[in-house]
């Protein structure tokens, strides 16, 4: 019988999807996802974290950043580690769960991303509530979603694979409404 592999392919085209009032949509290249959930005490994680990937275990709602990897509070008892393969110590500290494909990611960035997302999600997304460097967990429009604050102007936006056309569509009808009405 013949082998089959699988390969992991993002959900969407990847690149620039849509541009306007100087903000654009743009689906980002599918990186390496590892859930991280380390049960009641998730000292040893916090560890092994440090010791083999160089970054702190986040607090709620915050992201931890190094070199090339970054850590997302991902929910209570849970975290996300994304970039690089988790190294294998990580495995004693916590169960681990690839969940590279399972999310399409899309970055909202420019004068008008605040205001696009605030017509999708309960967030209140003003800087004082929701800074660079925060995350959370929230409900985009009927969606599941993460959202993470990536600038002063933008936004990192994931859904589960099979809503990542919805997440398009839904982000350009905000966007082409908040352009309309001049808000930007």
């Amino acid at each position: 019988m013949p082998e089959l592999t699988l390969i992991a392919q993002n959900a969407l085209p990847q690149g620039v999807v849509t541009t306007l009032a100087g903000t654009r949509i743009e689906v980002l290249p599918m990186r390496r996802l590892t859930a991280l959930m380390p049960g009641p005490d998730a000292g040893p994680l916090a560890e092994a974290l440090m010791a083999q990937h160089g970054l702190g275990l986040p607090a709620p709602g915050a992201v931890e950043h190094a070199e090339q990897a970054e850590c997302l509070w991902f929910g209570m008892g849970q975290y996300l580690l994304v970039g690089p393969a988790p190294a294998p110590g990580l495995a004693e500290a916590a169960t681990l769960t690839d969940q590279s494909d399972a999310w399409a990611t899309v970055l909202l960035e420019g004068p008008a991303a605040r205001d696009v997302l605030a017509r999708l999600c309960p967030l209140d997304l003003r800087a004082r509530a929701f800074a660079p460097g925060a995350t959370a967990r929230t409900e985009l429009a009927h969606m599941a979603a993460s959202v993470t604050r990536t600038g002063p102007d933008g936004f990192r936006v994931m859904v589960f694979r099979s809503m990542a056309e919805t997440l398009l569509h839904e982000l350009r009808a905000a966007l082409e409404a908040v352009a309309a009405r001049g808000m930007v």
